[in-house]
């Protein structure tokens, strides 16, 4: 299919850069993000006043005429599968979603089927996104693959556009539920000498701590102390399992959404997640803490635990604030079950 060619008047005071001023002045409907519009420059998909351009840098003036050749979304290789959705709302924009522990989000080396992606082109026939490229189409954030809980999906270009802003401004509300080792405490001088960590009022533990790729484990995230990206993340105590307690029930508020977050979060400050293989090291419970069953459903919990239990956003056409939750699955509420909780 040939590209579609879009033509833009630069307006006035326009930002300095090609890119930033086309991000602000082409048209809404193209549904072109900056990060889109920089690959279509650098491509040579873009004139300015006639002329190619490549350099997104480009200095640009009121009244200048800019061309864009936007080609015309490739045809996903991604196969659609028959696998059953937990759908919450599903709209001509949108669709929220329930995901299971255990399936992945989007296909990739070692897991090219059995994803949502999968999942959501045989549901839709097809229709979904192209934003996120052949590989992630319709797709606004993610969650790991054993994490349970709660994604919005975009159907439509301008839809995933205005989502990812809210998601990319930290306006989407997410909640979490989580359980950990030991009982984030903020009568304990460790944790109040960690750094980026303090309390606010209602005891909510607070961290704010750097994440950047693990140095020797590229699959991993870390805190790191300079570069890496901003990350926040609160947790309050829900409940507590235990005599002395031996770990907690925690709701978990991100600020950020940075891969791995409260995992590498709650592992810094020594409370990693129960079943956590990866962050959460092999904790030892205290001795006759729980009973000998719940000792053994800590011990042998398959995956961390963690759910993400609410979202909330508002809808990209309608304006209209939009709010979801869904209950522990079966194995959380299981868990949860034999600690007393």
């Amino acid at each position: 299919m040939e590209s579609t060619i879009l033509s833009v008047e630069i307006g006035s005071d326009p930002p300095p850069r090609l890119d930033k001023a086309l991000a602000r002045d082409a048209p809404e409907a193209a549904a072109l993000s900056r990060t889109r519009l920089a690959r279509l420059i650098a491509g040579g998909q873009v004139t300015l006043n006639g002329a190619p351009v490549t350099d997104v840098k480009a200095r640009v003036a009121a009244g200048d005429r800019v061309t864009i050749a936007v080609p015309a979304p490739e045809q996903s290789h991604i196969a659609p599968e028959d696998i059953p959705l937990a759908v919450l709302h599903e709209d001509d924009d949108l669709i929220v979603v329930d995901k299971p522990a255990g399936m992945v989000v989007h296909p990739a080396p070692g897991t090219p089927s059995g994803t949502l992606v999968n999942a959501l082109l045989h549901h839709f026939g097809g229709d979904l996104s192209g934003v996120g490229g052949q590989a992630r189409p319709g797709i606004v954030h993610r969650i790991d693959k054993d994490t349970s809980g709660l994604l919005v999906v975009a159907k439509s270009d301008r839809a995933h556009h205005r989502l990812a802003a809210q998601f990319a401004a930290h306006s989407a509300e997410r909640r979490y539920l989580a359980l950990c080792h030991g009982v984030p405490d903020a009568g304990d001088p460790r944790l109040r000498g960690l750094r980026g960590v303090s309390f606010e009022p209602g005891g909510v533990l607070r961290i704010e701590a750097r994440l950047a790729r693990h140095r020797t484990d590229r699959q991993k995230q870390a805190v790191c102390d300079s570069g890496g990206r901003h990350a926040v993340t609160r947790a309050r105590v829900v409940d507590t399992f235990g005599a002395p307690p031996a770990c907690a029930l925690l709701e978990c508020r991100l600020e950020t959404g940075r891969t791995h977050q409260i995992r590498v979060h709650m592992a810094y400050t020594g409370h990693g997640l129960i079943g956590d293989a990866v962050y959460g090291g092999r904790r030892r419970l205290p001795q006759r803490a729980l009973s000998t069953a719940a000792m053994d459903a800590v011990q042998t919990f398959p995956r961390q635990a963690l759910h993400a239990a609410s979202l909330g956003f508002v809808h990209p056409l309608s304006g209209q604030m939009m709010r979801f939750t869904s209950p522990p699955p079966q194995d959380m509420a299981d868990l949860i079950a034999s600690l007393g909780g």
